[in-house]
């Protein structure tokens, strides 16, 4: 696997979504929680979706358990927690596992390109991975980074 794009993931709403259908837009994907210190944060991830997905953004959010059981609803209970507590549109996914033997192909691939803490783990909930239109990752970020301050990045990787 070379690029994002090489990758599959369930949809939250249980459908097989390919990757490779966001070719040409910039990703910003995220482990996101429910009940985490850092919840808060989808709303400012849901603002940067509005902002630039007509110029080609796409925030994928994947719910993760693994730090603190801080997602402890099944999919359905996620989408509706999000939606209501966070006006959530963009793009979510099954929960996946971000660290362990148990990762997520595309979380494997994603530490090996920008590894942060070492190839293998993620720190916490809501560590975020830019991705190009090439579907290459250009930066991560951790937790405290706070969605707004990603915006110039995010940018820099638009069209005008």
């Amino acid at each position: 696997m070379t690029t994002a794009h090489d990758f599959s993931a369930t949809a939250i709403d249980g459908a097989e979504r390919a990757l490779a259908d966001y070719r040409g837009s910039v990703l910003l994907i995220v482990n996101t929680a429910t009940q985490c210190g850092f919840t808060p944060q989808l709303t400012g991830l849901e603002e940067l979706y509005k902002t630039y997905v007509d110029r080609g953004l796409v925030v994928l959010g994947f719910p993760c358990d693994q730090f603190g059981h801080q997602n402890p609803q099944d999919d359905e209970g996620t989408a509706d927690f999000c939606q209501k507590n966070y006006g959530v549109t963009f793009p979510m996914f099954s929960q996946i596992e971000v660290n362990g033997d148990g990762a997520h192909p595309l979380y494997q691939w994603l530490k090996t390109e920008k590894g942060g803490l070492g190839p293998s783990a993620i720190k916490w909930n809501f560590t975020k991975f830019l991705v190009d239109a090439d579907g290459q990752v250009v930066k991560r970020y951790g937790s405290t980074t706070k969605p707004e301050k990603i915006a110039a990045d995010i940018e820099k990787l638009l069209p005008r």
